[in-house]
């Protein structure tokens, strides 16, 4: 049994379920922030089958690519089956630079939450508890009848849900690794259709992070529809080609 399951096997002895949320394309220079959200109860591992593949699921990033590919296909028959309820949602890259990418980070992973919950039948307050709401889990009738929500991440605030953040929750809790592996499965194939609108850029190598290949690109034909205006300004104005921008990659 991996150190991941364990962990919600524990959290699922006090809560009736487990909502587990992460983003991808948080740190990019192009393309949407992708959010998605896994819903589980203690029902999910009563399969022997679903424990096995479940034991591939780590954070995205340390996946390859086949394995994260596998497991994807995986949760979305577990969603036909009802098995579990998973959300994909994101913010694009007006909303960006709107709210600037922590802003919009939030904006897509509230929209989860409706998401999970218009696939319930039910308004998201009924499903979820509200943050700084006194009405605690611990008192409340219905207590039993919630999930408790794990965040990758540190805490966010302002958020609308109670939430419990994990730093390096996609290495530590199933159901975030699995939505890690929702969140980045999309927003990477996301970005190979936005190659084939612009193959200039190499986004479907870089997935649009800020690789030499890819600061040499944006200096050369400059930026396209689907680069973050916020995130270019210093780097155009200061950076050198081929020099390289960031040391965090998703492949």
């Amino acid at each position: 049994m991996s150190r991941l399951i364990r962990h919600d096997l524990r959290q699922l002895t006090k809560y009736a379920g487990l909502v587990g949320v992460d983003e991808a394309g948080r740190g990019a220079l192009a393309g949407y922030v992708s959010a998605a959200a896994v819903w589980m109860d203690r029902s999910f591992f009563d399969s022997r089958q679903r424990r096995k593949i479940a034991r591939r699921a780590n954070d995205s990033k340390k996946m390859s690519p086949a394995a994260r590919e596998d497991v994807h296909a995986a949760l979305c028959e577990w969603q036909t089956q009802g098995v579990v309820r998973m959300a994909q949602t994101v913010s694009n890259v007006l909303e960006i630079d709107a709210y600037n990418i922590l802003g919009a980070t939030r904006l897509a992973m509230n929209r989860c939450f409706t998401a999970l919950a218009e696939s319930a039948g039910a308004e998201p307050s009924e499903l979820f508890d509200v943050a700084g709401d006194e009405d605690t889990p611990l008192f409340r009738k219905d207590a039993t009848l919630r999930p408790r929500v794990l965040i990758d991440g540190r805490p966010l605030r302002p958020f609308v849900w109670r939430h419990t953040a994990l730093v390096g929750g996609d290495g530590r809790s199933l159901v975030i690794a699995l939505a890690s592996i929702l969140a980045k499965v999309r927003r990477d194939n996301m970005m190979r259709e936005l190659d084939q609108r612009y193959p200039q850029y190499g986004f479907a190598e870089h997935k649009g992070y800020g690789t030499a290949a890819h600061i040499d690109a944006l200096r050369k034909h400059g930026p396209c529809e689907a680069h973050r205006p916020l995130f270019l300004r210093s780097i155009l104005a200061a950076q050198p080609p081929g020099s390289g921008m960031q040391t965090e990659f998703e492949f």
